[in-house]
Formats: structure tokens, C-alpha cells, sequence
């Protein structure tokens, strides 16, 4: 990795201080492929980024915005234009600072259990691994366990798989998450309890992810049946009236086209059965759903169950 020059390295210490380590903008085009035309735009036209600059005017990015940069290109790739993602970046960072707050009244510290995950995983380690996988879910509720501890780190290694390893670590994690929780939605479909049926929009979301969904979905009254990764959406009619589910749940973390509002209209007229969509593409899709009967459950765990219990008992708030 290039160093950065002697009068840069001052001024990032004078600015942030000597513990911080700050990049000039050819190194952070350099990591994350993004060239600097687009880095000064994202910044210019639309906000995104914010770099300190130094005495003579060079930008210097810190490690948080190098992942900024990251999760932009995550969204992008996701179908979402560079002009709304400011939006959700706010959304995230609304989220972010709720979690720290929780975060600091109970004093828990996810990160040391996130180090401990990174060192099992960088050894490949399946045994230390699954020990701490029990440790934590004994230590906390199982959305701060997901929502804060697991997936956090899935994404961090999902970015990051730029130097040599890194993709097959992060695949390494990913299976083990995806074992382990198709086993507990397999447990919680064993009771004798109404089902609801979770399916992924095709292409829309990694199956990890819409495990995961159904895992935080899932209530005491019903169990989430996950349908399997590339289910045929013309065939989802077809699945319900052989299964009869409470509710058909589409799940999808893409930008919504501009067709889904009248295909996923269509298809609640074949149902027997209400229709909710969930995951990042029910808010952003949420205003062009007004006044129709499918409802949007968001991709936050405890709002997604609260909303889907209320859909289920006819007694959601509009």
C-alpha cells in the first residue's frame, strides 16, 4: 500500500489526531475502484461522502468513509440510483445511532465478539466458530444477535474480498450462517402452528439474507416456511393454494422496477391469502403502495414481526 506523503500524514494528525489513519484520494480509488472523478462527485453533487482537507486542499478519507464508499456501491449495484442512496445512507445512520445508544445503556460490547468471530473465521475453524455462535445466542435476544453481531460482520467481509483469501472467508462464514439458521426455521416449522410463506423475489436478495428475514420474522402464533432461493414468481399462486399460508411474504433488498407495484398487485388478486413484502424494497417501494391491500414490513427485525402480527390479526395501524 502506498504511503502517504510526510505533509499529509501532519496534517491528518493535526486534524484527527495521531490514532487515526487517513488516505489521499488516489489510494482510496485504489481500494475501492471507485475513481476519483466520481469520489468528488459523490461528495460535490450529492453529499455522500465528507473527506477533511488539509492546509493546500487535499482530500483525506478515513477508514469510516472508505466504508461509505463501499456501502454506495452496495446500493448501486443493488439497482438504486447514486441520487437516492443519501436517503438510505441517512436511514442507516439513524439506525446505527439507536443501536449505540442501546449499545451503551446495557454495555454490551459486539465488537469483541465480532473479533473473536474474525479470528475464528480467518483460521477456518468451524468448532470455535460454532462455540461462539451458542455463546452469543445464550448472551443476547436474537434480533441484537443478527441485526448486530452476525450480519454486520457478513457484510463487512462481503465488501471487503479485495486481497487474497477474503472470498473464501467470507464464504466459509456465510455457509456456516446459512447451516445454522435453515436449522432453527426448521425447528420453529415443526410446531403445530399457522404457517406464513417467505419467498425471495428472484435475483433480489442472497439467501443468507432472506433466512434471516424469516428467522426475525417468526412469532410464538406462526412459523415462517422459507421457500427455496429462485422460486418462479408466476408460480407463487400455485404454491399457496396447495399449502394455504396466513400470509405470502416477498422479500427483496433491490431497488424496486417500476413494474413490481402493478405485478405484485396482480398477484394478490390470485391470493387466497394477504400479500406483504419485506426487506429493503418495502420502503423504498412504500409510497407507490398506498391505498392497495399488500403491506410493507420493512427489514428491521422486531418492526417486520410487529407489522406481520398485525397484518395477521386484521388490525394494522394506516
Amino acid at each position: 500500500m502506498p504511503e502517504i506523503t510526510a505533509p499529509l500524514r501532519e496534517t491528518a494528525s493535526a486534524i484527527h489526531g495521531d490514532s487515526e489513519v487517513l488516505f489521499p484520494i488516489r489510494e482510496v480509488a485504489r481500494m475501492t475502484g471507485v475513481n476519483p472523478v466520481t469520489l468528488r462527485a459523490w461528495e460535490r453533487r450529492y453529499g455522500l461522502i465528507q473527506p477533511v482537507r488539509t492546509e493546500s486542499g487535499h482530500r483525506l478519507y478515513s477508514s469510516t468513509d472508505i466504508d461509505t464508499v463501499h456501502r454506495i456501491l452496495d446500493w448501486i449495484e443493488r439497482g438504486v440510483a447514486v441520487s437516492k442512496v443519501g436517503r438510505i445512507l441517512a436511514r442507516d445512520a439513524q439506525h446505527a445511532e439507536t443501536a449505540a445508544l442501546a449499545r451503551a445503556d446495557t454495555e454490551v460490547d459486539w465488537s469483541q465478539w465480532q473479533s473473536q468471530l474474525r479470528s475464528a473465521i480467518s483460521t477456518f475453524d468451524d468448532r470455535q466458530l460454532d462455540r461462539l455462535y451458542g455463546q452469543i445466542f445464550c448472551a443476547y435476544p436474537i434480533d441484537v444477535v443478527f441485526e448486530d453481531i452476525l450480519m454486520p460482520l457478513w457484510q463487512q467481509l462481503l465488501r471487503h474480498q479485495g486481497h487474497f483469501g477474503q472470498a473464501s472467508e467470507w464464504l466459509f462464514y456465510d455457509n456456516f450462517l446459512r447451516s445454522r439458521t435453515a436449522q432453527r426455521l426448521q425447528l420453529a416449522c415443526a410446531a403445530p402452528v399457522p404457517r406464513v410463506l417467505l419467498s425471495a423475489i428472484a435475483g433480489e436478495c442472497r439467501e443468507l439474507e432472506l433466512l434471516v428475514a424469516g428467522v426475525l420474522m417468526s412469532g410464538e402464533k406462526y412459523s415462517v416456511k422459507v421457500v427455496g432461493v429462485g422460486q418462479p414468481f408466476d408460480e407463487l399462486t400455485l404454491v399457496c393454494e396447495k399449502t394455504r399460508p396466513q400470509a405470502l411474504v416477498l422479500f427483496s433488498n433491490r431497488s424496486p422496477s417500476s413494474e413490481l407495484p402493478l405485478r405484485l398487485q396482480r398477484l394478490a388478486l390470485t391470493l387466497d391469502c394477504p400479500l406483504l413484502l419485506a426487506g429493503d424494497a418495502s420502503d423504498l417501494i412504500q409510497p407507490d403502495l398506498s391505498g392497495s391491500s399488500i403491506g410493507c414490513l420493512g427489514n428491521e427485525g422486531r418492526l417486520m414481526q410487529r407489522r406481520l402480527q398485525q397484518f395477521l390479526s386484521g388490525h394494522l395501524d394506516t
